[in-house]
């Protein structure tokens, strides 16, 4: 067994005593194997680790997995999981609730009414992920390097007269021909547009003295980058420049409150306290960042209801945003990780 392996397997008896997990969440058999699951099940047992998966992806897996059994089913993988359960004598069996549906769930209890029992493990890949080590921050740099030239490269693209939608798609070719992925859908909203926080790309036609806000992020190797850009085209409206000026404090000053041992809850609360002295924090509804590695969203989340602390290896963004309705909107992005002092901005070396 790897060492992440070996670390989730020390958990079991942390968690009900349980005998093996299911996993079922894509990035989850990812972080675990090295491999980019599709689809297919893995079973962790304290001793062996089992891929389970079928004739489409059978020939790949046996590839790419080292020191896991890769097991191919034929008419449901819950029989083959009951199966390998039955075989090693697994009496009680992890999984977690937020990755199974009630319908799978019925399912499992049906092909194996008696034994293993199933029993709760929420969480238990996850909370590895939120650490990440020296090999996952280099390949979210390397996200970031490619994310640089991009962001210059919409630096010559950004225009009026030209739409959002023939921007997204320039932005597309560009980060094609390099042989990366989206993260996520591109948010590209330009002038009253930028009030929505998650903004669909429209066709609407960009125009002088407006801002463009741009949001999006490079996936290379499967982890990710997430920055958000503002471009003000012509001149900028003292409004705007108020609430970016705000913004950009807010953002640097819960910055300085990161590191190990600090409550995700207060840093979430320190931009908060800058806002409102510009009496902008209304306008700021969602929570101030989260985790960034194989998911886009992970933990730990930044936010007033988190119960997280920071702990060094952590990557998260800091993200305040104010959005006036009908308007315009404007957030600041960078990601920072958590260092053993303190913090850095991995992306502070560009503007």
């Amino acid at each position: 067994m790897n060492t992440r392996l070996k670390k989730l397997v020390e958990d079991f008896s942390r968690h009900k005593n349980i005998d093996a997990l299911l996993v079922t969440n894509d990035s989850n058999i990812r972080y675990l194997t090295g491999f980019p699951a599709s689809e297919s099940w893995f079973l962790v047992t304290k001793l062996k680790a089992f891929y389970i998966t079928d004739s489409r992806y059978i020939l790949e897996a046996r590839q790419g997995l080292k020191g896991v059994t890769v097991k191919q089913y034929t008419r449901m993988p819950c029989a083959t999981l009951c199966e390998l359960t039955k075989q090693y004598r697994i009496k009680r069996l992890g999984f977690d609730e937020r990755q199974t549906s009630y319908a799978l769930w019925k399912k499992l209890k049906e092909f194996c009414p008696r034994n293993p029992k199933l029993i709760p493990a929420t969480g238990m890949v996850e909370a590895l992920r939120e650490v990440k080590d020296q090999t996952e921050v280099e390949e979210v740099r390397n996200s970031l390097k490619l994310h640089y030239k991009a962001i210059d490269f919409m630096k010559k693209v950004v225009k009026p007269g030209l739409s959002e939608r023939q921007i997204a798609l320039k932005l597309e070719a560009f980060v094609k021909s390099h042989g990366a992925e989206f993260s996520f859908p591109p948010i590209i909203a330009s002038g009253p547009n930028s009030c929505y926080p998650h903004a669909r790309v429209t066709d609407r036609v960009i125009r002088n003295n407006e801002n463009v806000l741009l949001d999006f992020g490079m996936d290379i190797k499967g982890y990710k980058s997430d920055l958000t850009r503002n471009f003000f085209l012509g001149r900028i409206a003292p409004r705007v420049k108020q609430v970016h000026e705000a913004l950009t404090l807010a953002q640097k000053e819960a910055i300085k409150l990161i590191k190990p041992g600090i409550k995700c809850s207060d840093v979430d609360a320190q931009a908060r306290k800058v806002l409102r002295k510009y009496s902008l924090a209304k306008y700021f509804g969602h929570s101030l960042g989260h985790g960034v590695g194989l998911d886009i969203h992970e933990a730990p989340r930044l936010s007033s209801q988190s119960t997280s602390i920071l702990e060094e290896g952590m990557i998260v963004t800091v993200e305040p945003g104010v959005y006036i309705p009908n308007q315009f909107g404007i957030r600041v992005e960078d990601m920072v990780l958590v260092t053993k002092e303190g913090c850095e901005v991995l992306s502070g070396y560009y503007n």
